[in-house]
């Protein structure tokens, strides 16, 4: 099932300068694409995986019910921790297909690289890397996903702009994150994250669409799924860059 793939090249780019990891706190409550919970995948998806990948999969959501991926695409995870998401998308892409992930931790690399290779899986490859400067060249991924991560970057425009830049015309993003309603102030946003954690700089909706449109993207649209606090849901977030 798994293959290799020819590395890309990559362009210099800075160190990591921040610790990020993945959200985890929040209810027990778990959907097929949307919430915050460790059973985010739907029943024998994770079958065959190593059981360190899974155990480090916490998120707020299952990028991959809503990235639609098909054989032979090249996909990139953003903040891609223990792997599983890498690993399940390398499965659905096919050994014509490859799947990459980003994670600027150490400790995450070494575990995903680990159970990469528990899984004999060829086709994936880890890299280091800042997800607001992404060590990968232009047009080079048909499929951006993430779970719960972009929320916690201190520059989201920069990480939409990269976003948009490594996707291929026609490419999309399918990603899974937590986001706030439009009526809530940044005030707002900070007094939930006492209550969940790794929520307080969460954007509203009509942030994220807009962010998402000046970057350049098209078709942009935030669904939310389930509630982490009031007025605090995790969301699915699609867009599509266009063919020009």
């Amino acid at each position: 099932m798994w293959s290799s793939s020819p590395r890309l090249a990559s362009p210099p780019r800075a160190a990591p300068t921040q610790l990020r990891t993945r959200c985890s706190d929040g209810p027990a409550a778990a959907e097929a694409v949307g919430g915050f919970s460790e059973n985010l995948y739907r029943d024998g998806e994770t079958d065959g995986l190593p059981e360190e990948a899974v155990l480090a999969s916490l998120g707020c959501g299952n990028p991959l019910a809503v990235a639609d991926l098909h054989e032979g695409e090249r996909v990139l995870d953003l903040g891609s921790g223990g792997g599983i998401d890498v690993l399940l998308s390398a499965r659905r892409v096919g050994p014509s297909g490859f799947a990459y992930g980003v994670d600027m931790t150490d400790e995450m690399l070494t575990l995903a690289r680990a159970n990469a290779a528990r899984a004999g899986a060829k086709n994936v490859e880890f890299l280091k890397g800042e997800i607001e400067a992404l060590p990968l060249p232009d047009a080079s991924m048909n499929v951006v996903i993430s779970n719960c991560v972009i929320n916690l970057s201190t520059d989201k425009p920069a990480v939409l702009t990269e976003m948009f830049r490594v996707l291929v015309p026609g490419g999309r993003i399918g990603v899974t994150d937590v986001v706030a309603e439009d009526h809530l102030t940044p005030a707002d946003r900070a007094a939930a994250g006492s209550y969940v954690g790794c929520i307080a700089g969460a954007l509203s909706r009509t942030e994220y669409v807009a962010g998402l449109t000046a970057a350049g993207f098209t078709d942009a649209s935030v669904t939310f799924t389930t509630e982490a606090a009031p007025g605090m849901l995790s969301a699915i977030i699609r867009a599509v860059k266009p063919v020009r």
